[in-house]
């Protein structure tokens, strides 16, 4: 039977909403396949049937079983019971998934989807990070497309909050991409599982992007925008989700930052603005009281967020300590408590030595105090 799911799902004349249309009359793809003939064929379907059967080579189907079953890949098609029903209800469905992990049971469990720039700032990444631990603490399931930047680490503070995470990849579900995040991905499989439509072996077109992310809201109960700019493919994410029906959360950052741009626009057109986890999950106390709680945990700190052991950190011995010499007879011992004699505490209005032309230039900035490094733009008369 999944040889005819795939067939379906990657035959190059239908797309997702025509396969959708044609599973409303029919039981499943091996129906279509030997529809030739048939006379009762809605007059409405006729084209869309001819279609289908302008191509029945199972080929390419069969390799793409043999390769899943060497790399270990899960196939989920649009008829199995454990298929989420959630994803069934958008309007262009995958046929098939592959999946690598263990898919949680998604229409049971609060899911939100947290997206956002590949090239954040300081700020977004600390932000991403903390808002995928808190809500991992409160009981939610987090969804993100494993790209660098918000998505890796929204993903890296779920770890560490010991949730449960799903990827969704824009090439095949056995590729790494990129290949930085090989630990992550690991450890995405390990606790959660790894999804992709794409058949295995493809690899991540930019265009296929844009299609990985109606399953990431598809997914999701409602989909968190961390940082995006003006032109976004998290924005597609959250039109996306706005046309499933999805809630859309933002959060909100520098008004003088680009990388912003697209996040207010969201807001502008009503999208819901928070500040930590809590504000997001708590939207969903009502409809999964057994799994939302609220954890107001402290995030750890650090630059990991898995739950990975880690491994041994090699420390630089110290050099052993030279074996005093015996003391000379007649020489009076001097004490621990002896102290060479010191400066006064007036000592603390000495002049400091001078500082180099960038030091003090980084001190002129800091003058009023703390500021991240992305928001330090020095004026002419700094420079």
């Amino acid at each position: 039977m999944r040889l005819y799911w795939i067939w379906f799902a990657h035959h190059p004349e239908l797309n997702d909403g025509e396969r959708a249309r044609l599973l409303e009359h029919f039981c499943d793809p091996e129906e279509i396949f030997f529809a030739e003939g048939r006379k009762d064929i809605p007059e409405e379907l006729e084209g869309l049937v001819r279609k289908a059967l302008s191509s029945r080579d199972l080929t390419q189907a069969e390799q793409i079983l043999e390769r899943c079953a060497r790399e270990e890949i899960d196939i989920l098609t649009f008829g199995q019971k454990e298929y989420p029903q959630r994803l069934k209800n958008i309007p262009d469905p995958p046929m098939v998934l592959y999946c690598k992990g263990t898919l949680p049971p998604v229409d049971q469990l609060p899911v939100i989807g947290i997206v956002g720039t590949r090239k954040a700032s300081a700020y977004g990444l600390n932000v991403a990070r903390k808002m995928g631990f808190q809500i991992a603490r409160c009981g939610a399931t987090v969804v993100s497309g494993l790209a660098s930047g918000i998505d890796a680490m929204a993903m890296r503070g779920a770890l560490a909050g010991d949730g449960t995470v799903i990827g969704v990849l824009g090439c095949g579900a056995e590729q790494v991409y990129p290949k930085s995040n090989r630990a992550l991905f690991e450890d995405t499989e390990r606790y959660g599982c790894i999804l992709s439509e794409f058949m295995p072996g493809t690899p991540p077109y930019k265009w296929n992007f844009p299609r990985r992310n109606r399953i990431i809201s598809g997914l999701s109960c409602g989909v968190l925008v961390v940082e995006a700019p003006k032109i976004s493919g998290s924005l597609i994410t959250a039109r996306e989700a706005g046309e499933q029906g999805r809630d859309v959360f933002v959060v909100p950052g520098n008004v003088d930052v680009p990388g912003f741009e697209g996040s207010y626009r969201l807001l502008r057109e009503g999208a819901t603005p928070v500040s930590c986890g809590w504000d997001v999950v708590s939207e969903y106390a009502a409809r999964f009281p057994d799994h939302i709680r609220k954890d107001m945990s402290e995030m750890p700190g650090g630059a990991g967020g898995s739950r990975r052991e880690s491994a041994p950190v090699k420390v630089a011995q110290q050099a052993a300590s030279p074996v005093p010499a015996p003391p000379v007879p007649g020489e009076t011992d001097k004490k621990d408590i002896d102290k060479e004699p010191s400066g006064l505490y007036s000592d603390v209005n000495k002049q400091k030595p001078k500082l180099t032309a960038d030091e003090k230039l980084i001190a002129d900035a800091l003058k009023a105090g703390p500021r991240l490094v992305d928001d330090v733009e020095l004026t002419e008369t700094e420079k």
